[in-house]
């Protein structure tokens, strides 16, 4: 007898309810999904401050903390929300000039118990700073120069200066030792624009492109010939502070228009594009042979560049200088000569990067490592390169907007096409994008920011500040000026800023600046 089966009951249709449609996302969203580039410059505008990266064993990466090195960019938390006018670094102290035009400080060289950064020298209103080995070379707005030591201590126990008061009748000695430097004999409206140190020596530019130079710090007098004053020794030093201001006259009349200082050597450049250089030349550095039992240059001699060229069709000028270290740099425009143009590169301007100096950890760029350089090498990662304008509808080329040269690494910001208004357009794909980096050297405390310990002899690119892997499309980029609103979302208060970069002894950093 079959067993009887109760008949299945059919199966409950599932109940689908419609799904809520999305909406399209904004052109803003859809930007910030497309381009890496775009969010980097978004974030600089919403968070502005600090990222330091390198050797922390002078806590001045991060003050808070006891590890030895900082692998990859990492935000320098006193400084969050905050523009600085400027920022520089060497491997045991730090200072920045604050909006206000206050002078801030840090590091072990300055108090071994701070773990934050400390306002030193106020009511200044100082806008540019350079560090010597124990000094801050600080220039003001008015065109004062201040020599301050870089020790918390040193400043306490020193002598003060008395100051005067915007009250009648009052003046009162300064919170903090400092010298002033004062070149004697400027004219009438000319002032002190420009400051750059070297470990012992300072150079000082003037609004009429007159250059002076002095003793920078408190352990040596500089011995290198890099004050450009013949003869000028300890011993045959004029009476009166040892600091004391001389005018570079091996300069004279020659209408200085840029100033750079590497460790003991000194460079300049007039509004002609000639580079003019002194000091110490014993791995190159000063774009020529070294002359046997003759390391030290005391008097401003040419750097010959004209010869570089010779037989290209080409006639140069240098567009910029820059020195760090133990190495110079300078960043030339080829141009067609007329009467050869045949046989220039497609009878357009080039624009070309030369390096010199010491090489053996990859600091000439050229893909070598070099002990000394005789004359300037070219970084040809940095030279002819070019894009397409569509302003211009032509191609035009990509020059160096600038190079950053700390003690043994260094970085070149690319001058490129940049968009910093996608706001204003109603494509989606229509995106924010800055000024390219690329970085080489040493790099043995990490200071390239590669996340590795290995030297590069090539520039590179590295990851984005918000630790975006690397690669063409997606690396870091520095955001150039533009007026925003700071804050999340464009909240805060509008101002004018950019990023910049800073190249110290061992550290380096990337800051917002008004």
């Amino acid at each position: 007898m079959r067993a009887s089966h109760a008949p299945a009951e059919p199966e409950k249709p599932e109940l689908v309810f419609e799904k809520p449609i999305r909406r399209s996302a904004s052109p803003e969203e859809a930007r910030e999904a497309l381009s890496s580039q775009h969010l980097q410059v978004k974030n600089a505008w919403e968070h502005p401050g600090v990222y330091a990266w390198g050797s922390n064993g002078g806590r001045v990466v991060d003050p808070e903390s006891s590890e030895p090195v900082v692998k990859t960019p990492k935000r320098l938390r006193y400084f969050d929300g905050q523009l600085l006018r400027d920022l520089k670094l060497d491997q045991n102290f730090g200072a920045a000039i604050t909006e206000k035009g206050d002078l801030v400080q840090w590091g072990v060289a300055f108090d071994p118990a701070a773990t934050s950064p400390v306002a030193t020298l106020r009511g200044k209103d100082l806008v540019k700073i350079s560090l010597s080995r124990d000094r801050i070379i600080a220039l003001s707005r008015d065109g004062s120069v201040y020599s301050v030591p870089v020790s918390s201590q040193a400043q306490k126990a020193g002598e003060k200066p008395s100051e005067g008061s915007w009250v009648p009748f009052w003046s009162g000695r300064s919170s903090v030792s400092y010298s002033p430097l004062a070149p004697a004999g400027l004219g009438w409206g000319e002032k002190i624009v420009d400051v750059k140190c070297g470990l012992d020596h300072c150079l000082l530019r003037t609004s009429k492109g007159r250059v002076f130079s002095a003793a920078a710090s408190s352990q040596s007098f500089p011995s290198h010939g890099q004050l450009g004053v013949p003869g000028l020794t300890w011993q045959t030093r004029p009476k009166g502070p040892f600091y004391q201001p001389h005018e570079v006259e091996g300069l004279g009349g020659h209408a200085i228009k840029s100033i750079a200082a590497g460790d003991f050597h000194s460079l300049a450049l007039d509004k002609n594009g000639q580079i003019y250089a002194f000091g110490d030349n014993s791995y190159g550095q000063l774009g020529s042979e070294t002359l046997l039992g003759r390391p030290f240059v005391d008097n401003p001699t040419p750097v010959r560049v004209d010869k570089l060229y010779r037989g290209s069709g080409l006639a140069p000028r240098v567009t910029s200088i820059a020195a760090g270290g133990l190495n110079s740099f300078f960043t030339v425009d080829a141009t067609p000569i007329a009467q050869d143009r045949a046989t220039a590169v497609q009878g357009r301007t080039v624009a070309e990067t030369w390096a010199c100096g010491e090489g053996i950890k990859g600091t000439l760029g050229n893909g070598k490592w070099t002990h000394i350089s005789g004359v300037p090498t070219k970084i040809k990662a940095l030279s002819d390169l070019s894009e397409y304008s569509e302003r211009t509808n032509t191609v035009v080329p990509i020059r160096i907007a600038q190079v950053a040269a700390g003690g043994s690494h260094a970085c070149a910001i690319l001058d490129n096409a940049t968009n910093v208004s996608a706001e204003q357009s109603r494509s989606s794909s229509d995106t924010n994008f800055g000024r390219d980096v690329m970085w080489w050297g040493g790099n043995e405390f990490h200071q390239l920011g590669t996340g590795k310990r290995s030297n590069l002899n090539t520039p590179t690119y590295i990851a984005p500040l918000d630790g975006q892997e690397a690669g063409e499309s997606a690396r870091f980029q520095l955001t150039p000026r533009r007026t925003a609103r700071l804050g999340e979302g464009g909240s805060g208060r509008k101002v004018s800023m950019e990023q910049k970069v800073e190249l110290g002894r061992q550290v380096t950093a990337v800051y917002s600046s008004t």
